[in-house]
């Protein structure tokens, strides 16, 4: 089991770009904070524009994150209100930034995983272009966890690069199967859990998401696991 200054860790490869990534993350974030229970998530890049060769794409995200906040409007999802020119066009600073704060000296698991949410929020509810640096530091500054001064001093010398690059190389293998993938104590693993949801065709054909349902269950059956392996 691993155990990361006392409590327990859940692995979580993922996008910053990927709704249901998001999605996940909140109800994992979420349960743990109502049962008050301690937990770190120790972020993996799981970075779908080095898979895919190209910017994810709006008109994939756009439905994926009406589909959800359709069905889910306490996350305080919106479409993209932000200028066009401002959508952003890669989440690999972000992907970045949130490495680099596993730093001790920047903030920590804890930190990375404050700055990991802030950024998803930024994107999803505010739509702030999570692919500027100056923006990124802005939103850093707002963690309590995080140090943004010695984050911004990180980033100036390519921290967090080295591993996002790592951890696409190892996403290619065979065990991770996707944004968001969780693993934990046990055994457990689990792609885009609580999800059952399809595509009606291509998205590149105007295919649309339809999500069938949606359980928050299993994140409170992943937290009873790893508190008893703990």
């Amino acid at each position: 089991m691993a155990l990361h200054n006392g409590s327990p860790t859940v692995t979580v490869w993922s996008d910053i770009g990927c709704p249901w990534a998001s999605l996940a993350l909140h109800t994992l974030r979420a349960a743990a904070r109502r049962r008050d229970l301690p937990l770190l998530i120790d972020h993996r890049a799981f970075p779908l524009e080095l898979f895919n060769r190209e910017p994810t794409p709006k008109f994939i995200v756009d439905p994926e994150v009406m589909a959800i906040a359709a069905r889910l409007p306490e996350l305080g999802w919106r479409l993209w209100d932000g200028p066009a020119h401002t959508y952003p066009v890669t989440t690999l600073p972000a992907l970045e930034a949130v490495q680099a704060a596993k730093d001790p000296a920047i903030g920590g698991l804890r930190g990375s995983d404050e700055l990991d949410d802030a950024l998803r929020r930024a994107f999803y509810a505010d739509s702030k272009c999570i692919s500027v640096h100056a923006v990124i530091l802005e939103i850093a500054e707002q963690c309590e966890h995080v140090d943004a001064k010695v984050l911004a001093q990180a980033l100036a010398r390519g921290s967090g690069r080295a591993e996002v690059y790592a951890h696409w190389r190892t996403a290619e293998g065979p065990d991770v199967q996707g944004s968001p993938h969780l693993f934990a104590a046990g055994g457990y693993a689990a792609h885009n859990p609580g999800a059952t949801f399809t595509w009606t065709g291509s998205p590149y054909e105007g295919g649309l998401p339809r999500l069938d349902d949606y359980s928050a269950a299993w994140a409170d059956e992943l937290l009873d696991t790893i508190h008893r392996e703990s």
